[in-house]
């Protein structure tokens, strides 16, 4: 059997010489000038003021200006001091272990000779549609399809290299599936485009990857790993934290082809949008995907400032394409930033509600995100509880209007004699007191006076249903400073209180349980409840320290 042939992917560029090179551009500062002044002068003679030799700075268009003569370039200081073979004057100095090359002089020559146009960095400037080039035709370059290509060939002229062959249509699927979906193409996929000879199959072939929802998910791969994007928060604990509904946002975002403007605005400040929509405020997870520490030593505004930090800093990288974290110390070496816009635009970070508690799954401010699943349910019980409250608007509407008459019939209730009626009293015994049945069925204890005493009374209920007992406790003149009983302070402590029923007919008696109580008057911690506890060792008393009505 014949060994299984692969295609081999080439390389986008080959580097043949061409017998015809283009001129090189001229001179650009960000290009080819900055890097030579950052690496080898901007340690005396930059952006640090408190390193800076000879009050020269060089990382500024006025301060080079200074030791640069546009009427004589060649006698500029900048080129005589880095040309000198006198230690005193080389720049840079012979013990500062930098030197240019040969090449670098050449290219500070050029840059002064023309001018020394300091120009923009190509980032700060504003953009703009350039003309598309026009190339001669030639042979050995395949021709121009689209104003892309029209770049790239300009560009291969300059730098005299050839393009690639073109690949074959089995690379070329496999190249742009990769691409687009991260994934490689199936068998039955290749075999399709292969065999799919119209003129646009490899436009239908792109449609088709861009329609893909793994399109979304290749797209999003880059984003989520600039947004720090994790569903657990870091730190020695790394306890999960749910942020996989944000990532699922970022994919739909992609896949539904979201504009550029709404897709930065929303993960900024969705949330302080008029009405914000639940994916607006959803989308703002962005800004809390820094790290959350749980440690129990934290600093809890030392974490917060933080996380406004992180916040600042990730915005500043995935947005605006700089290094704003070199600003926190010390103004930028390279780019036009200081520490003072620094800390100026981590106000706008500074005034959101993370705190620098931390460790908790859901550290607030948290939302609500619901799976389609859950939200129809949601919705349904939203619905169910619309009708239900609606229903009890109105029951309670006519519930407050008969409140009233209500009210009227229980105070008359209230006011009947018979609402509280005496037992009759069968008979009153204790194990070492005596007691009698005085009138107004009052039952008066004479006689000794023990510690503790166990009364016992039989009685015969006045009505057939009886739900409730009431025990009034009076003063009487012989009790201890004409008090509730005979004890030193006048107080008494009911321990235990047992109700027993006795059925006519029966022969046993039947315990009743005692649902609640409640009392006039308790002592501290000695409720009325604990007296039908079962626990002797507690019980109701009404002692403070003064006479109790």
């Amino acid at each position: 059997m014949l060994p299984r042939q692969h295609p081999l992917l080439l390389l986008a560029l080959l580097a043949i010489p061409m017998p015809v090179v283009a001129e090189r551009p001229p001179i650009d500062f960000s290009r080819d000038v900055l890097p030579i002044l950052s690496e080898n002068c901007f340690f005396c003679h930059g952006p640090d003021a408190n390193h800076r030799e000879a009050d020269l700075r060089l990382d500024t268009a006025t301060g080079a200006a200074t030791v640069i003569d546009h009427a004589k370039p060649e006698a500029s200081e900048l080129l005589l001091r880095i040309r000198s073979t006198d230690p005193d004057l080389q720049m840079p100095p012979p013990g500062s272990n930098r030197q240019l090359t040969p090449q670098q002089v050449q290219t500070l020559q050029q840059w002064i000779a023309g001018g020394a146009d300091w120009g923009v960095h190509w980032s700060f400037r504003p953009i703009v549609g350039p003309p598309v080039p026009e190339l001669a035709s030639r042979s050995d370059i395949a021709p121009v399809r689209n104003a892309i290509d029209a770049f790239i060939q300009q560009q291969l002229v300059v730098e005299g290299l050839l393009p690639s062959p073109e690949a074959d249509r089995r690379t070329l699927i496999r190249r742009v599936t990769l691409d687009l979906t991260g994934l490689p193409p199936t068998p039955s996929e290749v075999e399709a485009f292969l065999a799919d000879e119209s003129p646009d199959a490899y436009e239908k072939l792109v449609d088709r990857l861009l329609a893909s929802p793994a399109y979304g998910e290749r797209m999003a791969w880059d984003w989520l790993d600039a947004a720090r994007y994790a569903d657990t928060n870091g730190y020695q604990g790394d306890r999960e934290r749910t942020m996989w509904p944000w990532r699922d946002w970022v994919i739909k975002a992609f896949n539904e082809n979201l504009p550029y403007d709404d897709f930065t605005v929303w993960q900024l400040a969705g949330d302080l949008l008029p009405e914000a929509t639940f994916e607006q405020q959803l989308a703002t997870a962005f800004c809390r995907n820094h790290m959350i520490n749980g440690e129990g030593g934290r600093i809890a505004e030392e974490n917060r400032v933080d996380y406004v930090m992180d916040m600042l800093e990730t915005t500043g990288t995935v947005w605006l394409g700089l290094t704003f974290n070199c600003c926190r110390c010390h103004d930028h070496k390279y780019d036009p930033l200081t520490n003072v816009d620094y800390y100026a635009f981590s106000a706008f970070f500074n005034q959101t509600p993370v705190t620098g508690g931390g460790g908790d799954p859901f550290t607030p401010p948290v939302l609500l995100a619901p799976t389609p699943e859950q939200q129809s349910e949601l919705d349904e019980l939203q619905l169910r509880l619309a009708t239900v409250q609606e229903s009890m608007k109105q029951r309670n509407a006519e519930l407050a209007a008969a409140q009233p008459e209500w009210e009227t019939r229980e105070r008359e209730e209230l006011k009947v004699d018979e609402v509280w009626q005496p037992l009759f009293l069968r008979s009153v015994k204790a194990e070492h007191q005596q007691l009698e049945v005085q009138p107004g069925h009052v039952v008066f204890a004479s006689g000794p006076n023990p510690e503790n005493d166990t009364y016992t009374i039989r009685a015969a209920a006045p009505i057939a249903t009886l739900s409730a007992l009431r025990l009034d406790v009076l003063r009487h003149p012989t009790h201890t400073a004409g008090g509730l009983a005979r004890s030193d302070s006048g107080n008494f402590v009911l321990t235990e209180l047992e109700v027993l029923l006795h059925r006519t007919g029966s022969d046993r008696e039947e315990r009743l349980p005692i649902a609640s109580a409640e009392a006039t008057h308790e002592q501290g911690g000695l409720k009325v409840t604990t007296a039908y506890d079962g626990n002797s060792r507690t019980g109701w008393a009404v002692y403070e320290g003064k006479p109790v009505d």
